[in-house]
């Protein structure tokens, strides 16, 4: 199994850039430790929201990285 995330925009579009780590993780916990200390980087980058996969299913998402208005 490898963990995974996806990054996109509000609008659903793709985010994709060389900017951006395409970090893939053994268990859920060890994704979500990662999102946790780089979730403002993605941000800076144009990330908005972001989808936690496990291979190809979605385990959850979307999952806003802006502060809540």
């Amino acid at each position: 199994m490898a963990w995974t995330w996806r990054y996109e925009k509000t609008d659903g579009a793709p985010v994709s850039s060389a900017d951006l780590p395409e970090a893939i993780f053994a268990s859920q916990g060890d994704a979500e430790s990662w999102l946790g200390e780089n979730w403002r980087g993605l941000v800076e980058a144009g990330v908005d929201q972001v989808f936690l996969l496990e291979d190809d299913r979605t385990e959850y998402g979307p999952m806003s990285l802006r502060p809540a208005s």
